[in-house]
């Protein structure tokens, strides 16, 4: 009888499968390692990222609150009003942050006017729009456009007023000291002179005022605009301006003594050339400007 003997089977044939298996758990695990590697590093660059900074989340909210002024929105200036509040607290924005809030209610109340909102709503935007620029210019008193701001709204108040002489008396004594204020440190700021033309307007020449002298005004201050035009580097400084005043030019030589239709459609298209979304040029003014030209047409 030959010997029990099991065929010898060349080693490195029966070592093959067990390495195979071998070979694909090390691949498996170090698959498994990187993956864990890079979700552990993932993990941390999200922990480790900082979040928005609120003066990055300001400049957004900002932008869009100048836009929804143009568009006439003013649910979204309501809402953009409520979404800045967590910045009050910020020393370092408040001023700034106050200042846009009022911003937002001051143009609300203006998209108002408009849009014939109620006259209620109005003036609850308009008071609240003075507390906040009351707030920037306590921040900041070297801050004038918040003045600029305030004398506006009181301007608006008193317009609302009318037939109120009580009333309106009390919004004027509050507006003069803060007008000679603001011509005395700053009388070519651009959007003071924007503010200052409806006082102009409605003041008789006989006192230093008179449609030909707001629109003599509203021209200096377009001048004014376009000089200091890129002087701004920071988006939470006011800068605007130039449209308001070309806007401003448009009614005043529309609604003059004697119109000037033509001068009114070229400054309406001009504020509509750097703000084309304008609702209230585009919607409301071009078309009575329109209206007036096809009336003179012989």
């Amino acid at each position: 009888m030959r010997p029990n003997q099991t065929a010898a089977v060349p080693p490195s044939k029966s070592r093959k499968p067990a390495q195979r298996y071998s070979n694909l758990a090390t691949r498996t695990a170090q698959s498994v390692l990187g993956l864990m590697t890079m979700l552990l590093v993932s993990a941390a660059a999200a922990l480790g990222a900082p979040a928005e900074r609120p003066r990055e989340t300001v400049l957004k909210l900002v932008v869009q609150i100048q836009r929804a002024d143009y568009e006439g929105n003013r649910v979204a200036l309501q809402s953009l009003y409520a979404d800045l509040e967590p910045f009050n607290a910020d020393e370092k924005l408040a001023s700034r942050v106050r200042y846009w809030r009022g911003f937002a209610l001051w143009r609300r109340a203006i998209n108002g006017f408009n849009d014939s909102a109620g006259p209620k709503d109005i003036e609850r935007d308009l008071t609240q729009a003075i507390v906040e620029f009351k707030e920037s210019a306590a921040k900041d008193p070297a801050f004038v456009d918040a003045t600029v701001g305030t004398i506006s709204c009181l301007g608006s108040l008193m317009y609302l007023a009318r037939g109120h002489a009580d009333r309106v008396q009390e919004l004027l004594a509050q507006s003069i000291p803060l007008v000679k204020e603001v011509r005395g440190s700053h009388p070519d700021n651009p959007r003071f002179v924007w503010v200052l033309g409806p006082i102009l307007w409605n003041t008789p020449a006989d006192r230093g005022g008179g449609q030909d002298k707001a629109i003599e005004s509203y021209r200096k201050g377009l001048e004014s605009a376009r000089k200091l035009k890129g002087a701004v580097t920071d988006p939470l400084e006011p800068s605007w301006g130039e449209p308001e005043l070309l806007m401003s030019l448009a009614w005043s030589t529309l609604n003059r003594a004697t119109p000037d239709v033509n001068a009114a459609d070229q400054y309406a298209h001009s504020a509509l050339a750097l703000v084309p979304y304008w609702h209230y040029v585009r919607d409301i003014l071009l078309p009575q400007i329109q209206t007036a030209k096809a009336a003179v047409k012989p």
